[in-house]
């Protein structure tokens, strides 16, 4: 089994959607992704910054699911990131009310050194400069090197972000960032756009429309499971990496076909976050539910047809 890096934000978040509305709650890129790949037992460590007022019982909750936060810098006398959002009635788009930066303006990650030989490396959303500097301390070139980003990167660190891009394997952004990244409308043109930029793969999520899979002049598609109800779409995309990361982690194949099955597992995790506010769903999954919503997906996407 590959050692699996993980590098992001771990927050408090305040959400507010048509369903509801919660105070400071567990958040954070780096969380999401944590949570879901804790679901393939992977050897993961979480590098991310925290202020005093972090509750111990969040940073236990990781811990408790194997994950290494030895790379969890507290800064006793900060505060923790915060942001705090609105979502619209179709759940698509959101008004970010807050942003509070804290401990995170000055963030400089170190990756423990009993992982800077880990095989995949997942570069949660963060700035370019940051993602750069982990990659710089890794000994040995990963297998894998996933990135996520946004476009509020593009907007103001586009140079930096296009060289952290060329030394990538996978980048996963929504169709709106791959469009804004490119200039190109249409996602196949777009993603062959981005490959010319360094990755070998490229996942553009939309939402609860899918995910595309671009690999060369192959394309993979996988439909978002059909849920009654969309309670929180906070960190959706972000448990989509986690388990799309930790099953490359914990299969340690990296082929293309492999990488099918790792979007159908990281778009079934996803389906789960949304259910809940925040980190609440993925925190209480059970691997049994994980298997029975993989065979709804399966049951979804595979038929019999008759070619004439």
């Amino acid at each position: 089994m590959s050692k699996l890096v993980i590098v992001g934000t771990v927050a408090f978040d305040a959400i507010e959607t048509p369903f509801g509305k919660t105070d400071k709650i567990l958040g954070g890129a780096a969380t999401f992704i944590g949570l879901a790949a804790s679901q393939f037992n992977v050897d993961a460590s979480v590098v991310s910054i925290v202020g005093g007022d972090f509750p111990q019982e969040y940073l236990d909750l990781l811990a408790d699911r194997n994950i290494d936060i030895s790379g969890v810098e507290i800064v006793k006398e900060g505060k923790t990131f915060f942001w705090s959002g609105k979502y619209h009635n179709d759940m698509n788009s959101r008004d970010t009310l807050i942003t509070e930066l804290n401990v995170l303006e000055n963030f400089n990650p170190v990756v423990p050194s009993e992982y800077r030989d880990a095989e995949v490396v997942m570069l949660g959303n963060l700035h370019p400069m940051v993602q750069m500097s982990v990659l710089d301390q890794m000994e040995s070139k990963p297998k894998l090197v996933i990135l996520d980003t946004m476009n509020f990167w593009m907007d103001c660190a586009l140079e930096d972000l296009l060289k952290v891009i060329k030394r990538i394997d996978v980048i996963t952004i929504n169709d709106e960032e791959a469009r804004q990244l490119t200039g190109e409308y249409s996602l196949v043109v777009a993603a062959q756009r981005i490959h010319e930029m360094g990755p070998k793969y490229v996942v553009i999520k939309k939402g609860e429309h899918g995910a595309l899979l671009f690999y060369n002049d192959n394309v993979f598609y996988a439909p978002a499971l059909p849920l009654e109800e969309v309670f929180d779409p906070t960190g959706a995309g972000d448990t989509f990496a986690g388990g799309f990361a930790g099953y490359l982690a914990k299969t340690e194949d990296v082929s293309f076909e492999n990488m099918k099955n790792a979007v159908i597992y990281g778009s079934t995790l996803a389906s789960f976050c949304v259910e809940k506010f925040g980190t609440e769903r993925m925190i209480n999954l059970k691997s049994k539910d994980v298997h029975q919503r993989l065979q709804e997906f399966k049951n979804l996407t595979q038929f019999d047809i008759e070619l004439t």
